[in-house]
């Protein structure tokens, strides 16, 4: 049998340099509580606390955790250094700054080098990231599987659902109701 299976208590770890990250990496905690994966949520810094980013990166496999989410900004060091550490998949969230929008941020995460990969969703795009580390869980878990298959259909229902207001309302009183 797998390693992944729903028999299994695994973990999700959410980690950022900054408690100023949290508002931005809290639709990843959200949407991983939705699916009822375990998540755990800490800061370290690349920069300002090294040697525990780093003692947390090689701990991380014996832990039980099978992805990270690292959301960074500025420099954005911190997934790629986890990354460094650890074959674990990390997903990189670049978080918006104010100096350049996130650009620096996006920029610093997708350009990993050669042999140390780091997924990376869009400036901001932390319930994308909690997504994606789902899907990647759901490849071993049948049954986290048929959730995100439902969770898809519903977007889908959504959607569905909006165009057919928009068609019956026409644009101006949608956006009126909407």
């Amino acid at each position: 049998m797998s390693e992944f299976n729903s028999s299994n208590i695994y973990k999700i770890a959410v980690v950022m340099g900054s408690d100023s990250d949290l508002k931005t990496l809290k639709p990843a905690i959200d949407i991983l509580n939705e699916f009822g994966i375990e998540t755990e949520v800490c800061i370290l810094s690349a920069h300002r606390t090294p040697m525990e980013m780093m003692e947390y990166a090689k701990k991380a496999e014996s832990e039980n955790i099978k992805v990270i989410i690292a959301g960074a900004g500025g420099a954005a060091h911190l997934p790629g250094m986890i990354a460094s550490l650890t074959c674990i998949p990390v997903i990189g969230v670049p978080v918006e700054s104010k100096t350049l929008r996130g650009i620096d941020s996006l920029l610093s995460i997708v350009q990993m080098p050669a042999g140390i990969p780091v997924a990376t969703v869009a400036i901001n795009g932390a319930k994308n990231a909690g997504l994606l580390a789902i899907q990647i869980l759901s490849l071993f878990d049948e049954a986290l599987r048929v959730k995100m298959k439902k969770f898809r259909d519903n977007l889908h229902t959504q959607v569905r659902s909006k165009n057919r207001k928009l068609s019956d309302l026409g644009a101006d009183n949608y956006l009126k109701n909407y």
